[in-house]
């Protein structure tokens, strides 16, 4: 007979309450806004004492921290699922900038965590913080291997992309408008930037 082992049933159910109190988090951060996360109402959720999330979490902002960190875990999963990416540069550009934008619009509140300061008190800690960086390069890897090797012209790019989506949440939040500039945003990149290929707007 094989030897299963040894199951840290503590350690399963503290991570089970951590994944409660985070999944709270983000309910009310939804519902109400990402400023609207209190102690007090993320344990009424979760049927606890407001101090006994402190078992779990440090503070609130502990709460955020790991809510920031998981959010730009999800960025890379998402980015993995794609498997194949289109060979010709601006159409690969245009597919990641359609994955990411995607994934920025589907959540307000997801968004204003990961990119906006939404939360004058809040400073992710260095080891969330790792996980918008793992982002960053792999985005500046991939853009370097279609050409775009100045910081300048990378600043531009996650400028551009930024502010269609940051366009989209403000003033579409459920449609398209923004969306569908994508094609035109990605060709006046690369004719600045010196990205060969014919136009996209051409064939969008």
């Amino acid at each position: 007979m094989t030897a299963l082992p040894n199951r840290d049933r503590r350690a399963e159910r503290r991570e089970a309450t951590r994944r409660e109190i985070l999944d709270a988090a983000w309910v009310i951060a939804r519902r109400d806004g990402i400023n609207a996360v209190t102690l007090r109402e993320v344990g009424e959720l979760v049927g606890m004492r407001a101090p006994s999330l402190y078992s779990h979490f440090a503070s609130k902002n502990a709460i955020y921290d790991a809510m920031f960190a998981e959010s730009w875990r999800e960025v890379q999963r998402t980015f993995d699922e794609r498997e194949v990416w289109p060979a010709a540069p601006r159409e690969a550009l245009l597919a990641q900038a359609e994955v990411w934008f995607d994934f920025a619009t589907a959540d307000l509140a997801r968004h204003q965590l990961m990119n906006q300061r939404a939360l004058p008190d809040f400073e992710p800690s260095a080891e969330a913080y790792a996980e918008s960086v793992a982002n960053y390069e792999r985005l500046s890897t991939s853009m370097h291997e279609m050409g775009v090797r100045k910081q300048a012209d990378l600043d531009l790019w996650t400028a551009l992309l930024a502010g269609a989506v940051n366009q989209q949440l403000a003033n579409d939040l459920y449609g398209k408008r923004w969306r569908r500039q994508l094609p035109r945003l990605v060709d006046m990149f690369c004719d600045e930037v010196g990205i060969p290929g014919p136009p996209l707007r051409r064939t969008k």
